[in-house]
């Protein structure tokens, strides 16, 4: 793991709300960051209730833009109703948040809201990881010269969306979804973008290999999609209720 800068923890001090939690998305949570990996971190705030009830209400969304050295620090937070809203959206991205293990802040709202986001996964998940994988592969493609992180990023879409359908588990790293699913020509890939050799290992990809691997796995989606035990609508939104008026204090 490679070390955090202390950067990161000035620029959540600055967060002008309460943070309910933040974590590392992005290359940190796919399992293979860089030395030059920018920080993509993404949280959940709460706004005031004061402020948000009011006629000069903040917007929901908070971003903000910083470095630490070379490295990009991409901050951006939701408030607690527009996250708890993008979760019962099916947002797989805002799931995988939630369950990160790269936590940077955390509360016992936070920790509430990881035992409540399992009852929020469904069959409907799939659509958002092959609309999601579709989008990296087509970036992968028309990019010139090609970059392994859009590939690396359509493989783990695709990975994470076949796992998530077969066990109901989320899982957004890349390196423990190759333990399971033992796809040969990985390690390799992986080993070359962490070590920032993304250009030179660019040289060498064989696209007509790599576009036959993600169509096999479209299908694999699909398929699983088809076959899952999930249920086709979330469980969770009572429970999301009931914590979202709890947070605002109504109850």
């Amino acid at each position: 793991m490679l070390p955090l800068s202390p950067a990161l923890d000035s620029q959540l001090d600055q967060h002008p709300y309460p943070l309910l939690f933040a974590a590392l998305g992005g290359a940190h949570l796919e399992g293979y960051p860089s030395p030059d990996s920018d920080y993509e971190v993404r949280g959940m705030h709460l706004l005031p209730l004061a402020e948000l009830l009011g006629l000069d209400a903040p917007p929901t969304t908070y971003q903000a833009l910083s470095t630490a050295g070379v490295v990009q620090i991409d901050l951006k937070t939701h408030d607690a109703v527009a996250y708890l809203g993008l979760l019962l959206k099916r947002n797989g991205q805002v799931l995988e948040q939630v369950s990160s293990p790269w936590v940077l802040q955390s509360t016992p709202w936070h920790e509430e809201l990881r035992t409540l986001a399992p009852d929020c996964i469904t069959r409907q998940h799939a659509h958002y990881y092959l609309s999601a994988a579709r989008s990296h592969w087509q970036r992968f493609l028309w990019e010139t010269p090609h970059r392994l992180g859009p590939l690396l990023h359509s493989y783990r879409l695709l990975l994470t969306g076949v796992h998530l359908m077969q066990s109901g588990q989320v899982e957004a790293d890349l390196n423990t979804l190759q333990a399971i699913f033992h796809l040969p020509y990985l390690p390799e890939l992986i080993a070359q973008k962490r070590a920032g050799s993304e250009a030179d290992a660019a040289l060498e990809l064989s696209i007509d290999f790599h576009t036959a691997e993600t169509g096999r796995l479209f299908n694999a989606l699909e398929q699983a999609r088809d076959a899952s035990f999930l249920p086709g609508s979330t469980l969770c939104k009572p429970a999301l209720n009931d914590l979202l008026l709890r947070l605002r204090g109504v109850v």
